[in-house]
């Protein structure tokens, strides 16, 4: 099976805020299987074979706002999530397939969208939170 985690901690990860048409950072690597599924930058995440991955992130803003999965730059608009009040969490989960190798997959505060997104430090506490891309090759 392959699979990698990548994620962040806030503070101090993502400490400006995601302008809409940028991309939300995960810049450390958890439990990572195989080398099929590899990062590019800090918010670009490489899917090695041509197969079918499921796809899961999880991102507390303090603003209300959406996120969607991007593949080779052209939003998913099947995999928007998004929270109607702020300082909470948005969670999103997709099945992407892709069709070329080496495609390149980003969660991007979508374009057009009214507001920067704060990805909140220290939500709901005194310890620092985490946000998730999690990637599994599924096919």
């Amino acid at each position: 099976m392959t699979y990698a985690d990548f994620y962040a901690v806030m503070p101090p990860d993502n400490s400006a805020t995601v302008a809409p048409g940028t991309d939300v950072s995960f810049p450390q690597n958890g439990p990572i299987a195989n080398t099929n599924i590899g990062r590019l930058s800090p918010s670009s995440f490489n899917l090695g074979p041509i197969g079918t991955y499921h796809i899961l992130f999880q991102v507390s803003v303090t603003e209300a706002g959406q996120l969607i999965l991007t593949l080779n730059g052209q939003d998913l608009e099947y995999t928007v999530a998004g929270c109607a009040t702020g300082t909470s969490q948005i969670v999103g989960v997709a099945v992407v397939t892709t069709t070329a190798v080496n495609s390149v997959l980003t969660v991007r505060n979508p374009a057009g969208n009214a507001a920067a997104l704060t990805v909140t430090p220290l939500a709901g506490g005194t310890r620092p939170v985490s946000a998730h891309l999690v990637i599994t090759q599924i096919a």
